[in-house]
Order: structure tokens, then C-alpha cells, then sequence
């Protein structure tokens, strides 16, 4: 099928792999331009019953509870992110030499002629924030953008809808980079590179790869973050256009072809005539919402993505002043008896769990849940002299406190054995119990959510309830 637009899909008989929010989506797209479309999902069970009669009363047909098997005459396989890639419906399309394709490729095959550059944004963690400074930034410079992507916006809406853009900004997960191979950004950013989803791509080496497939055919900027260098290991490796530069970001002072932090202000010594002497300013670091040290580093790789397409320094200080962080990312609840107690419900794994660590002096912190195969002693080591206690919760506790034992033992933990949503409040308790005036009792739980909760969200609402409960 190749790598560039498809307009014809007439009688083209493809199989989406999965329902869910975007093979749902991808289905009536394709069967909308005359494509013949089967979905096949593993599952079976009321929800599922409930969307294929959807699906089937458009006309597409829907096989529940045979995720397995390649329908006969499949000539291209679109696949959901979730499903893994040692999937043997997968094999069965490799094996007929089929090309299989995930959302963010079909959305990018759709594109019409003249659609918009994107400017592509992945990384273990703070890609959301990134990616919502980054429209905010552009919007700023008058551009018309949106924050689309693997953050609820679909990439298969934006790219077929009425609204034209001049530019977009996307989030990209390594998942929908795995199955994207024909994507060209015009500039990209890697954020950082931690273990995660390990037990989705196999191994460390397989997920790095994933996530370096954002910078091939990169236009103009590759940009990576100097404190990881896994990330400028990326850059190097990649296939970019010519012309197309390395661009670092860095906390500290800035090199040329890099934008860093001088004096408590953000500066861009990448975009300017003569970057061997010149830095422009772009912001003061008390522009960037809250000014924790991951979120400059967030706020200079979305101004980084931005300059590369040519937005002005002013405009990127209105937008990082204009922009607002997501509930559950550091988000400062309440303040009871000279303790500020902080919701980062959104950091569910380690890699997180340490920017949000690194952020406060001293204390007490709330964490557990389901530890998607990640360890914990490195975590725990860089962590320790912060730490004023510990309230453990969820499955996989005994992950944690095994690494405290080790790596912090006189810090006093109190071990919830509990996984019901009632614990929440009761781990609260106990963390104010440990907690003294100056602390800040900190819930950024290094592990997913699911065990407890329906998602990271509902687990930093009941840590909220729980806080104000606690000031009532």
C-alpha cells in the first residue's frame, strides 16, 4: 500500500483489531469510504455485544471472542494501541505479508493534501503537559492549533473534520508509534526514557526504539533532553531530512543549538543569528505552572517544538502563562495544620514518582497500586533523604516496602493492608498522623491505579476527599 495518502479504498478488505475508542472510530471511517471493514475483539461480554451491534447495524461485521484468527481476504490489518505486538493475529498478517497499521498511522494516511505539520511529542512521562503548553504556546503566536493524540482527542477526528489548522500539536504514546511507520513529523521531542510497558514491548531496547520512531523524517528539530542521554542516542540513530538539527534542553545553562535556564529565566540559544554568543529570553521560570523542575523541563521542550516552527519568544511566554496543568498532576489540595498535602495521582510509575519526589523537601509519602513489572530500589534510593514516612496501599506494596527496608530503613512506613476504595481515607489519616508542619504529604503512588480504582482520576478525587474530610 506504500507509505504515502490513500484515497481509494473501495472493496479494500481490512480488518480493524480490537473495539474500544479508537478501533470503534477507525471502522466506521473506513466503512464510510467504502471499505470492506470486520472487526474481531478477544472479549465478549455485554459492553462488547453492546458496541458490535453498533457497528453492525452500519453494516460492518463484528467477530466477539475470536481475536485470533485473520478473516479470510484481509488485505491490511489497523489495529487499537492496547493490543500487543506478539499477538497471533499479527503473525498471521506478517506471515501474508500485510502491512498492519495503528490509529495514528491510518489518521496520518488520511490527511488531505494540505493538512497541517505536526509537531510530535513522546516520552515516559509529561507528554500530556507538554503537549497542552505547546498549544498554548502556539495559540499565543495566533496559530490555530489543537492538543490532539493519545490525550482524548482522536487524531482521526481532527484530521477529517471541518476545522483547518496551521499546525498541530500531538501526543504520541510508544504504542501508536509502534504501529506508525510511515509518520513524518515536521519537529519532534523525546522527553525522557524510563522502563515502562515493559511487559507490553518485551524489552527496554524494544520500547526505546518505539519511542525513536518519532524523529524519523523530522523536517527541522530533533529535540531531546540532556539529562537523558538515551534520548540524544535516539536523535543519532535517526533517518531526519537534511538540514534537520539536534536540539537540546537542559535545567541548566544552555549550550549553543539548546534553550536552558539562566538566572531563573528560560532561554533559547538554538533559534537565534549567532548562537555561539547570543540567548534569547523566553519566560521567567515563575511563568511555568506549578515550577517544579520536570515541568520547566516540559515547558523548554514545548517551547523548543514551538520555535522550531518559527513562534516568537513573546508568544511563548503568554502561552506557558496562560496555561493551566491537568487535575492529578501536582496539584496542591489543601493545607491542614502547617501540612500541604499534594495530589500526583497522575505519576503511576517510578519515573514519574521521582519528579514528583524531587520536587519537595521533606516528606510523607502515599504509594502503591499495580506495579505494571517496574522496581522500586532506585526509586527509593534517590528518594530517601526526603522522606519523612511512608503509607503504603494497593497490590503490589510489598514491592515498595521491600525496596524501603533496603535502601531506607529508619523511615517509619505504615503498611495498609487494604485494596478497598475506603483505604484512602484511612491512608490519609495515617500520613497526617506522620506528618509535621512544614511537610508536605505527598500521594504520587509509582503505580497504576486499577487494583483500587477505576483510573488514576478517581484515585486523586478520593485522596482529595479524604483531605478535605480531614480539614471539615
Amino acid at each position: 500500500m506504500g507509505s504515502g495518502q490513500v484515497t481509494d479504498w473501495q472493496g479494500r478488505h481490512v480488518t480493524v483489531a480490537g473495539l474500544g475508542v479508537s478501533g470503534i472510530p477507525a471502522a466506521k471511517v473506513l466503512h464510510a469510504r467504502g471499505a470492506s471493514v470486520t472487526v474481531v475483539n478477544d472479549g465478549d461480554d455485554a459492553r462488547a455485544r453492546e458496541q458490535a451491534a453498533e457497528l453492525q447495524a452500519l453494516g460492518i461485521t463484528v467477530r466477539l471472542g475470536d481475536g485470533a484468527t485473520l478473516p479470510e481476504g484481509t488485505e491490511l490489518v489497523v489495529t487499537t494501541p492496547g493490543w500487543k505486538p506478539d499477538k497471533p493475529l499479527f503473525a498471521a498478517a506478517r506471515q501474508a505479508g500485510l502491512e498492519i497499521w495503528g490509529d495514528v498511522e491510518l489518521a496520518w494516511r488520511l490527511r488531505g493534501p494540505d493538512a497541517a505539520p505536526w509537531l510530535a511529542v513522546t516520552g515516559t512521562n509529561g507528554k500530556t503537559t507538554t503537549v497542552r503548553m505547546l498549544a498554548s504556546i502556539l495559540k499565543a503566536a495566533g496559530l490555530r492549533t489543537a492538543a490532539v493524540g493519545n490525550i482524548g482527542v482522536s487524531l482521526l477526528d481532527v484530521v477529517l473534520g471541518e476545522e483547518q489548522y496551521d499546525v498541530l500539536a500531538v501526543e504520541l504514546s510508544s504504542y501508536q508509534l509502534h504501529w506508525a511507520p510511515s509518520l513524518r513529523a515536521h519537529s519532534a521531542a523525546v522527553l525522557n526514557l524510563a522502563p515502562d510497558h515493559l511487559d507490553w514491548h518485551g524489552s527496554m531496547e524494544a520500547y526505546a526504539a518505539d519511542k525513536g520512531r518519532v524523529y524519523e523524517g523530522n523536517r527541522v528539530a530533533c529535540v531531546y533532553n540532556v539529562a537523558d542521554k538515551a534520548t540524544e542516542d535516539l536523535v543519532r540513530e535517526a533517518d531526519v531530512e537534511e538540514g534537520c538539527r539536534a536540539i537540546g534542553f537542559t535545567l541548566g545553562t544552555p549550550g549553543p543549538s539548546q534553550l536552558g535556564v539562566v538566572d531563573g529565566i528560560l532561554v533559547d540559544r538554538a533559534f537565534v543569528e549567532n548562537r555561539q554568543q547570543n540567548a534569547q529570553e523566553l519566560a521567567e521560570v515563575s511563568d511555568v505552572n506549578p515550577p517544579a523542575p520536570h515541568n520547566i523541563a516540559n515547558a523548554l521542550a514545548a517551547a523548543a517544538l514551538a520555535r522550531a516552527f518559527g513562534v516568537p519568544a513573546a508568544a511563548v511566554r503568554d502561552g506557558l502563562r496562560d496555561f493551566t496543568p491537568d487535575a492529578h498532576r501536582i496539584a496542591h489540595v489543601a493545607d491542614v495544620d502547617g501540612v500541604a498535602y499534594v495530589d500526583d495521582s497522575k505519576a503511576t510509575n517510578t519515573h514519574a514518582a521521582e519528579a514528583s519526589l524531587a520536587a519537595y523537601e521533606s516528606i510523607v509519602w502515599m504509594a502503591g497500586g499495580l506495579a505494571k513489572g517496574a522496581t522500586f530500589d532506585e526509586l527509593v534510593a534517590k528518594s530517601a533523604k526526603r522522606l519523612r514516612g511512608v503509607v503504603l496501599f494497593g497490590r503490589d506494596r510489598a514491592l515498595i516496602r521491600e525496596a524501603l527496608a533496603r535502601h531506607a530503613p529508619e523511615v517509619p512506613v505504615v503498611d495498609l493492608d487494604r485494596t478497598d476504595t475506603g483505604a484512602m481515607l484511612a491512608a490519609v489519616q495515617e500520613a497526617r498522623r506522620l506528618a509535621s508542619a512544614g511537610d508536605t504529604v505527598l500521594l504520587a503512588p509509582a503505580c497504576a491505579s486499577m487494583d483500587m480504582f477505576a483510573n488514576y482520576n478517581k484515585r486523586g478525587d478520593a485522596f482529595a476527599e479524604a483531605v478535605r474530610e480531614l480539614g471539615s
